[in-house]
């Protein structure tokens, strides 16, 4: 059994679904915004979660995770209110954007680093479309303030790469760097 160092329901719903066995604990840490390398950023603040776990938990392997959605360079974090909200949207609206998870294993002092990246592409939406979809509260508590595996799904043209990246945690990639770190994500039951 291995910690997950985030209060995410999308990752730990993810991770339910490939039968990890694992707990959730929130970390508290203040997150940084690289606005120039948000991939260095998602790494650090990824590290940073784990890190905080595993010096309350020295004995068990953590895991840590930091999602961006990057546009022009410009990485969106979770939005603040509707109205951040409404300001991310217009923006990836009609456009490419990529997405960005940062994961780190924390395993006995040892630390594994890695991000995954995929690429959206978002279909055209209305200012009363974009609206309707920040009044539905979804926008809310997801980076670029939107929800692939929910309502913003009619607004995704196209993907490359991690479906479960776009979701908050890129599952192929964070089996591999367990592999690396010696981690066995077993089947088991979440405990918490």
């Amino acid at each position: 059994m291995f910690i997950l160092a985030s209060a995410s329901p999308r990752r730990r719903a993810l991770l339910r679904q490939i039968g990890a066995s694992f707990v959730s604990i929130t970390p508290a840490v203040d997150e940084v915004n690289d606005g120039e390398r948000p991939r260095d950023a998602v790494i650090c603040n990824a590290l940073m979660k784990a890190r905080k776990v595993a010096e309350e938990y020295p004995d068990h392997a953590v895991l840590g995770a930091d999602t961006a959605v990057v546009l022009n360079g410009i990485a969106f974090g979770k939005p603040k209110d509707a109205a951040e909200a409404r300001h991310m949207l217009s923006s990836l609206e009609g456009r490419q954007h990529t997405v960005l998870t940062g994961i780190a294993w924390v395993v006995n002092g040892r630390e594994y680093t890695d991000a995954a990246e995929t690429t959206v592409r978002f279909a055209p939406m209305t200012k009363a479309e974009i609206d309707a979809y920040v009044a539905t509260g979804e926008p809310m508590g997801k980076a670029g303030a939107y929800a692939i595996q929910g309502r913003a799904a009619i607004y995704i043209e196209e993907l490359h790469g991690s479906f479960s990246n776009v979701v908050g945690l890129p599952l192929h990639a964070v089996a591999a760097l367990a592999r690396t770190a010696g981690v066995t994500m077993e089947d088991g039951d979440e405990s918490a």
